[in-house]
């Protein structure tokens, strides 16, 4: 074989890096080295937003990982949404496992805020971590000392820091620049691992390949009783004592001691306007009224006004006005019905008939919802012509009565409303004040129940008027704390309506009433009852879940105090809800062991178990319950055969159990609940 002249060949030059265009994409990829994924909690990938309460924790997890084997660190970066984003607050990340992290902080104010995470490589702890395992193999070297100081310095020009701590790092260079004169070795990594410089370099180091999450979090803080709130409704006019005189704002004015008393903190009135008399109602919805019979204040409008009139009879707006304060005096806040349907006799419809449906014959289109048919109501439309000035004026109703000083409304059948206006109007509203509150009357299909707290409802009337069985119960309260609507939905555990008396009441006498309400009150942050439940007030229409001689058509009178009434029962509740702070927060709930079908048994606590609640209710209004059932020691790090202090809420008496398993028996008659409270 002829020999070769083989050559070195000089490698050929890079070409010059161009910034810009494909390589700046490139540059960007490349420095977001560290994966930040499976964000936690996020409503419809950040299109709506996780709320919660001022005060309360929000949880933020991810998962966060590099290649290789650096260290790495993470922070929670948040603040008001209208603040540039590097000017937000930073919470440390903390590692949970299996890649997974975790940070917790909380908002002092309602409004909008914004979340994201950031992370990097920790070159300061990757030394660390690198520099003491080279030294427990007694191999650690001078180039790792160069390598620590190196790191030092880099940290005096990240721009990251106090002035304190740039006059830190500069002392901290200088001692390590000192120890290396000497050949101190083991001074030099004794330095760089203390706490105090570990903390240092944190607060200033460098953070390679500063990565972002793709997008930053809506968070929505509501002010606590959109979280937390004993509601009463009750009709103003029906409060005068006499079923021949009209009740009036001051009427109710006298009953505000009364409700008070049994713990109440929101009074609610269903519509409180004008009511038309083209097809007026009489008594259980009769077509053929009397002339005195009032009709249903949901026929919204008459020649005295509309939406943003009051009924002549209840009072005037001093009257009213001067109700909202003495509410107040009694710790009640007045919520009233914003119901988006009109008499016949509205103001609006010769004013706007665009805003309307009309019949080819030119008569307007009664409200219905087949069979049922609802002849002294149309409905307004939100599309075609009435777009957008229906949207401008409903939304000046609500300003109208905020500025009266209501801050709190029911609206009433939301879901057959469309939700973009919502989502509009309510955003409009919380410009204006952001501690407003919307509860949403729709008992319809699940999601569109949960779109309408996506969309901004404070609280959500639920499912839970029939859920009466043990397992469903339980079933429908595990989806509501721990499933991803938790996050942004909250329901108002209403136990009767004026629209709805429910079976259970119907026919479990006082019991059940009784029954219902424990449940209503502990399961829930925010429930409510329909004034006559106090009464247990249960006569149907034959047949059906409605309320004969209901209030909808009619005035009545009750004796708040009659015989057989649960008003201590309802006072009992509505002080452990106050002073317990357990309650105040309703994903904290816990089911526990009772081997009975017919108890339901539940627990809810604080974190530090400083309040610490064991709920057992007898779901039999008939019979007596009772049996075996389990103590969670666990939960107080306490083994099975271990003593724990127990109090009877209700009587007072505390006594001990030892072991986990127990027996307790609840006869309905006496008392279909038990709350206990546990001390270590």
């Amino acid at each position: 074989m002829a020999d070769v002249d083989i050559q070195a060949k000089k490698p050929k030059k890079s070409p010059k890096a161009k910034i810009g265009g494909d390589d700046a994409l490139l540059l960007a990829l490349a420095e977001n080295r560290v994966a930040i994924e499976g964000v936690e909690p996020e409503v419809d990938c950040g299109r709506f937003a996780v709320k919660r309460l001022e005060g309360e924790p929000l949880t933020v997890s991810a998962d966060i990982f590099c290649d290789g084997h650096d260290k790495i660190d993470a922070a929670l970066i948040y603040g008001p949404a209208d603040v540039d984003p590097e000017q937000w607050a930073e919470e440390k990340f903390n590692f949970v496992e299996n890649d997974r992290w975790q940070a917790t902080v909380r908002f002092d104010a309602p409004g909008p805020y914004r979340y994201s995470i950031i992370a990097w490589r920790d070159l300061d702890a990757s030394w660390r971590d690198e520099a003491k395992k080279k030294r427990d193999a007694g191999k650690l070297t001078d180039l790792e000392l160069t390598e620590a100081r190196e790191l030092v310095a880099k940290a005096a020009q990240s721009g990251r820091g106090s002035k304190a701590d740039v006059k830190a790092l500069g002392k901290l260079a200088d001692k390590l620049a000192k120890l290396a004169e000497k050949g101190d070795a083991d001074g030099q990594y004794a330095l760089m691992q203390s706490a105090e410089t570990t903390a240092l370099l944190q607060a200033t180091g460098q953070r390679t390949n500063l990565s972002r999450y793709a997008g930053s979090v809506p968070v929505w803080v509501d002010r606590e009783r959109a979280g937390f709130s004993a509601w009463y409704e009750l009709f103003p006019r029906s409060q005068s004592g006499d079923i021949d005189r009209h009740g009036t704002f001051d009427d109710v004015i006298e009953r505000l001691p009364d409700i008070q008393e049994m713990g109440f903190d929101v009074l609610y009135f269903p519509p409180i306007h004008p009511i038309g008399s083209t097809n007026k109602k009489g008594k259980n919805n009769s077509l053929t009224p009397a002339p005195s019979d009032p009709g249903s204040p949901y026929a919204i409008g008459s020649k005295d006004g509309g939406h943003d009139a009051l009924h002549p009879q209840l009072g005037s707006f001093d009257d009213f006005a001067r109700l909202i304060a003495e509410a107040k005096t009694h710790g009640l806040e007045i919520a009233i019905d914003f119901a988006i349907q009109c008499s016949p006799d509205h103001p609006w419809i010769k004013a706007h008939p665009e805003w309307f449906d009309w019949r080819p014959d030119g008569t307007i289109k009664f409200a219905e919802n087949p069979p049922k048919k609802y002849e002294d109501i149309v409905n307004v439309h939100f599309y075609r012509g009435a777009l957008p000035s229906i949207w401008y004026e409903l939304r000046d109703i609500v300003l109208f009565w905020l500025n009266k000083g209501v801050r709190i409304f029911r609206v009433d059948n939301p879901h057959t409303k469309p939700f973009p206006f919502w989502e509009w109007m309510i955003a409009e509203v919380r410009k204006v004040d952001p501690g407003a509150i919307f509860l949403a009357e729709a008992f319809t299909r699940p999601k569109v129940m949960k779109r309408l707290a996506k969309v901004g409802y404070n609280q959500s009337y639920s499912y839970f008027t029939w859920r009466n069985e043990k397992f469903e119960l339980a079933e429908y309260l595990t989806e509501l704390t721990t499933e991803e609507c938790a996050e942004f939905m909250r329901p108002n555990f209403f136990v009767n309506t004026p629209d709805i008396n429910p079976l259970y009441l119907q026919t479990s006498g006082r019991p059940g009433f009784r029954t219902r309400l424990a449940l209503a009150a502990t399961l829930a942050g925010n429930y409510g009852v329909y004034s006559g439940f106090e009464l247990c007030e249960f006569l149907p229409v034959p047949g059906k879940e409605e309320y004969l001689n209901s209030e909808k058509y009619e005035i009545r009178a009750f004796d708040w105090t009659a015989e057989g009434h649960i008003r201590d029962d309802i006072a009992f509740f509505n002080r452990l809800r106050q002073r317990e702070a357990a309650m105040r927060d309703f994903r904290n709930l816990a089911f526990f062991n009772f081997w009975n079908d017919q108890i339901l048994y539940y627990g809810k606590r604080t974190a530090d178990r400083a309040s610490y609640l064991l709920f057992m209710v007898n779901l039999d209004p008939h019979h007596d319950q009772g049996g075996h059932f389990e103590v969670p020691l666990w939960e107080f790090g306490l083994p099975d055969d271990a003593t724990i202090r127990a109090t009877d809420m209700v009587g007072g008496e505390s006594f001990a159990w030892t072991g986990k398993t127990q027996h307790w028996w609840l006869n309905p008659s006496d008392r279909p609940y038990a709350v206990f409270k546990l001390t270590r």
